[in-house]
């Protein structure tokens, strides 16, 4: 059972959320021609998606993976506890069975404990090296819809939309442009750092987390 759920780095990424990207620019109204959708949900797609967010997912996927082993190995002993206690629970005496579920209560607070503390440092890991990333993509999209006359742009995962014509989708378009002229470079991984109790991050629904 892994600690934390991939959350697609959204979470599940949206990595870069940008619910509604509209630029005032001295022309006529705006007319549907100039109106585009995106979906930000796909930045993360580990095929198609934007190199860099997978690169660096990856990158906190390995640095957070001796953590995880470690809270399944805890999690294993703990049911392992737990079933022992209960076949044993009466054939011995109550001391000893009083005494073998308080061991198994103490390891299940730990496990919470560090589970939690776990959680709360990948938000914040993901938070420094997402951000910046999430500002480069906002600005090469701003870029993306201005050289493009696009007065709207709507992204598909923040805004629920009922019909759109598939020639308004620029996902794919956009992607292939920001791979193109934003290669993802080297990505080096250092252990996970032990996890310590941290002061409670500020949370927004767009950020990855990992419960």
């Amino acid at each position: 059972m892994k600690v934390f759920r991939v959350v697609v780095i959204v979470a599940a990424v949206a990595l870069a959320a940008f619910t509604i990207l509209a630029q005032t620019q001295t022309r006529p109204a705006a007319t549907p021609a100039n109106v585009a959708i995106i979906d930000s949900s796909a930045f993360s797609d580990e095929k198609n998606g934007i190199t860099r967010v997978i690169a660096i997912g990856q990158q906190i996927e390995a640095k957070f993976q001796p953590l995880r082993s470690e809270l399944r190995g805890m999690r294993d002993r703990l049911t392992a506890m737990r079933a022992d206690l209960q076949k044993k629970r009466a054939i011995q005496d109550a001391a000893t069975t009083a005494k073998q579920a308080d061991e198994a209560d103490q390891l299940e607070l730990q496990i919470k404990r560090k589970s939690e503390d776990a959680t709360a440092s990948y938000q914040r890991e993901s938070l420094t090296m997402l951000d910046p990333l999430q500002k480069d993509i906002g600005s090469a999209l701003t870029a993306y819809a201005q050289s493009r006359g696009i007065s709207l742009l709507i992204d598909a995962n923040r805004v629920p939309i009922v019909y759109a014509a598939n020639n308004l989708d620029i996902t794919k378009d956009f992607i292939a442009e920001y791979n193109r002229t934003h290669p993802a470079g080297p990505v080096t991984t250092t252990p996970a750092r032990p996890a310590t109790t941290p002061a409670k991050p500020a949370t927004t629904p767009a950020r990855p987390t990992r419960p």
